[in-house]
Order: structure tokens, then sequence, then C-alpha cells
């Protein structure tokens, strides 16, 4: 309010000289008033708005009424102060900073509770809405999966057997089944009804219970706790989000280590037979290995050998004719005395064989003849 005194101190100061200034100063000085008559319309209308209600229970149209004559008044009290301003009288009396404070902040507290209660019913609002949307989604699914039953089991038959007693039949028998669905959904939801009346008797019952007690709690706190709990829905939610997300991530990741493990136990039988064929490959390069040490053996023998017989060829002189004549006439007589001496070996041993048949008679008969000599 001081400050407003001082602004109309300054407007009766500028008044005097508007002859003199020039218009781009006029200018500024109507914009710096607009400005100043704009906030002290806000600061009137919430001054206003905070003795409306201290009176709640007068009538609209007296508060209406008052509030033109308060406006009135402010008008009226505002010309009295300029005009004391211009002639120069003590200042009228006005509110502290403390109390400007405290009134808008409780303006600023009755705003968050209307906030608050905005919010709430914004919340309740959009839940129902979206209730509302989710069922007409569930009836229309229903809907769609009745009609494509429908079709599926009644139509593809009729247009098979058109006019058929049949047919009739069967489309009677499917409308009883759906009307005996529906009926039996209805029980189904009028129990449910009754079990929900039954839990809200009980639940309106504890409520009249704690208010008598005087534990009940106020409509601000239902609306906190409303809003309260759809910010946990909603990170409930998200949560559930990041389930699945992760849900989805680790399914990802449980097929690619599967491949992976694929890939590991084929990797793991082809290198277990390359072991095998490395052992298989090893054992044939020992053996190869033997094998070329045995024939180094044997070549460094045929190649002795060799030598040997190169030597004796190369020492080999060549015997006269003469003396290979009488060497083949003695090969033959010697031939010639084995064959006779073979022939008359052959001819002892059959002379032997004759002496041992002979032997063995007397043998046999004197074993006979000791043996009756023996008995007698």
């Amino acid at each position: 309010m001081h400050e407003d005194d001082s602004e109309s101190n300054l407007t009766v100061s500028q008044a005097g000289d508007e002859n003199e200034l020039p218009v781009i100063q006029l200018c500024g000085l109507v914009e710096e008033l607009s400005y100043g008559n704009s906030a002290l319309k806000i600061e009137t209308e919430m001054f206003e708005k905070y003795y409306n209600k201290l009176e709640p229970k007068a009538d609209p149209s007296t508060q209406f009424s008052d509030s033109k004559a308060s406006s009135m008044e402010f008008t009226q009290f505002r010309s009295i102060r300029k005009s004391k301003a211009r002639l120069g009288f003590d200042r009228v009396t006005s509110l502290t900073i403390d109390q400007k404070l405290e009134l808008v902040q409780k303006e600023l507290e009755d705003t968050k509770l209307e906030i608050r209660h905005m919010r709430a019913n914004a919340e309740r609002d959009l839940q129902h809405h979206e209730a509302i949307i989710e069922e007409a989604e569930i009836r229309h699914t229903e809907v769609q999966k009745a009609a494509h039953d429908f079709q599926k089991d009644i139509l593809k038959t009729i247009s098979k057997k058109k006019g058929s007693i049949l047919a009739t039949q069967k489309v009677m028998k499917y409308i009883e089944d759906m009307n005996r669905r529906r009926d039996n959904m209805k029980d189904k939801l009028r129990l449910k009804n009754v079990s929900l009346k039954v839990q809200k008797k009980k639940m309106l019952l504890q409520l009249r219970q704690k208010e008598e007690v005087g534990e009940a709690l106020h409509d601000v706190d239902f609306q906190q706790l409303k809003i309260e709990n759809a910010q946990f829905l909603e990170a409930i939610e998200g949560k559930n989000r990041e389930m699945i997300q992760l849900k989805l991530t680790s399914g990802n990741t449980l097929q690619i280590l599967n491949m992976y493990k694929g890939k590991l136990h084929q990797a793991l039988e082809m290198s277990c037979s390359l072991d095998r064929e490395m052992v298989l490959r090893n054992e044939l390069m020992d053996k190869m290995a033997r094998e070329t040490i045995h024939a180094e053996e044997a070549r460094a023998k045929v190649e002795y050998v060799n030598k040997k017989l190169r030597k004796q060829l190369a020492e080999f002189r060549a015997p006269p004719v003469m003396m290979y004549v009488q060497e083949k006439i003695v090969n033959a007589g010697l031939e010639k005395n084995i064959k006779t001496w073979e022939r008359k070996v052959e001819i002892m041993e059959m002379s032997l064989k004759g002496y041992r048949k002979a032997w063995n008679k007397m043998k046999a008969t004197c074993e006979q003849l000791q043996m009756v000599s023996s008995g007698k």
C-alpha cells in the first residue's frame, strides 16, 4: 500500500508536467501505470476472494452486491487517497508485509488444495472412462468372437444345406446355448454384485465406526491417497513394462545362448573328431616312421649286399673252357653217384623195415613164451 501511495504521488507530480513531457515518455508512463493497475487488480481480486471465504454463508447476490460495493468503495478510497496525496494529507494505514505474506500463503494453500481436488476428480473421471473403454473393448471382442463362431458353426453348414431342417435345428440350438451362457453369466454377475454390495456395506460400517471413534480420514486425505495410489499404479505399470522388456530380452538372450550352445556342441564334436583323427594320423606317422626305419635298414643291407656283389662281380674272372668242361663232367659223375647212393639208401631202408618186422615178431614170441613159462 505504501508503494501505491508513492505511485500516486508520482502521478500527481507528473500530472502537472504532462503538457511538458514528450509522447515517448508519456507512453512509458502509461505502460508503467497499466502494469501497476494490473498488479493492483490481481491483488484486489485475491483480497476479495479471501474476504468471500471468510463469509461463506452469505447470499451470492449479496456477495455480488458487496463485491460491487467494495470495488466502488475501493475506487472511492483510491480517489480520496489521490486527492489527499494532491492536497498533502497523511497516508492511510494499510496491511503490513507479514499480513500480506500470510494472506498469500493461505491463498496458495487453498489453490494447492483445489488443484489436488481437481487432479483427484480428473483421475477418477479418467479411471471411469478407462473402465468404460475397457468394457467396450471386451464387449467388442465378445461380439466379434460370437460372430466368428456363428459364421463358422452355422453359416457354413447352412450354405451347404439350404432349406434343411437340420440347419434350422442347429440355429435354434446355437441360440439356446447362447441364451444359456448369458443366463449363467448373468447369475455369476448377480452373485458378484451381491458380494460387492456386502463388502461395500462392511466398509461403510467400518468407516462409520472409525468416524464415531474419531479416526476417520478426511476427503482431502482420501483424494491424496487416491493420487498416491494412482502414482503407485503408474510406477507398477512402469515396472511391469520393464519386467516385460527384461523378459523379452532374457528370451532373446536364451535363444542366442541356445544357438551358441549348439555351435559349441558342434565345435566340441568337431574337436573330438579332429582329436581322434590326429591320434590316427600320429599313429600312422609313427608306423610310417618305423617302416621308414626298417626300409632304411633294409636299404642299407641291400646296399651292403649290392656292394659285395658288385665287388665280387668286379673281382670275378671267367675260367677257361676246358676247365669248365671238366667241371661239368665231374658234376655229372657226382650227380650219378648221388642217384645211385639214393637208390642204395632206399634199398637199405626196405631191408631195415623187413628186419624190424622180423625182430618185432621174434620179440612178441619171446614175450609169449615168457608169459607161458611164468604161468606154469
